[in-house]
């Protein structure tokens, strides 16, 4: 009977990286979890608003509210701990780059069993893009 020598196995989640919830092509760290880190600021409007997504699909409390601006920030923020988010699809964006003060994303952020659409505004304030508010688009359908 020939005699086996046992390898040591590699863990799934070492050999394979996980990809951003935002739905872009990079993995989580090199995308919005540096924004969550605070290793870095968002660049723009709709950097802010897929990290922010990405911030929900991961229960990231505090990152959503220090990147809520402070005129229309909650006091707390409690997440449904059953939510499942599922994707998210930028529809457009006006402005929100770093020649602007102010910016609008609009996207469509599918989670199980629907999809919100929303056309949030983003400001800067010292420098820093924060999430202002937003309006929901009557749906055609």
């Amino acid at each position: 009977m020939a005699r086996r020598t046992a390898r040591p196995r590699e863990r799934a989640s070492a050999a394979v990286p996980s990809h951003c919830p935002c739905g872009l092509p990079a993995v989580y760290e090199a995308c919005c979890g540096r924004y969550h880190s605070g290793a870095e600021a968002a660049p723009g409007a709709e950097a802010l608003m897929r990290s922010r997504y990405s911030a929900f699909v991961r229960g990231d409390v505090g990152y959503l509210l220090r990147t809520w601006h402070p005129r229309t920030r909650p006091e707390r923020l409690e997440l449904d701990p059953g939510m499942r988010w599922t994707g998210l699809e930028i529809l457009g964006t006006a402005d929100g780059s770093a020649f602007h003060t102010t910016g609008t994303v609009e996207f469509r952020a599918s989670y199980r069993g629907g999809a919100l659409h929303e056309r949030s505004r983003f400001e800067r304030v010292a420098g820093a893009w924060v999430y202002v508010d937003g309006e929901f688009p009557e749906n055609p359908e």
